[in-house]
């Protein structure tokens, strides 16, 4: 079993900064992906960033250039840091493990573990 916990979470102005950080309990390395995903209100969950085992990332068009995803393997722990930041960024933002090696990087129903999410709310 793996829990998976996010933090990192706040408000800030439109063109601030932010770092989300998610601690796994639990061997993730057999996953393909270890990615971040987020919700708005009324809207559907959607991937923003993932990041395979070797290290190589994937991201949203939306959040190219803007986001950067990582991992410290030994902490068992990612991180999403978020620069220039918009208003259309805030959301719920969720970690999960899972991913497929072939289909889409983004497929919600392909992670198999989540995180209870973690508010960004960003302000113009």
């Amino acid at each position: 079993q793996v829990q998976m916990t996010e933090s990192g979470g706040g408000s800030v102005q439109a063109g601030g900064s932010l770092r989300l950080s998610c601690v796994a309990s639990g061997y993730t390395y057999n996953y393909n992906f270890l990615a971040w995903f987020r919700q708005a209100p009324g809207k559907e969950r959607e991937g923003v960033a993932g990041i395979r085992t070797d290290g190589s990332a994937v991201y949203d068009d939306s959040v190219k250039g803007r986001f950067q995803i990582s991992q410290d393997k030994a902490k068992n722990e990612f991180y999403l840091q978020m620069n220039s930041l918009k208003p259309e960024d805030t959301a719920m933002y969720f970690c999960a493990a899972g991913g497929s090696a072939m289909g889409w990087v983004f497929a919600p129903y392909d992670y198999i573990y989540w995180g209870q999410g973690t508010q960004v709310t960003v302000s113009s």
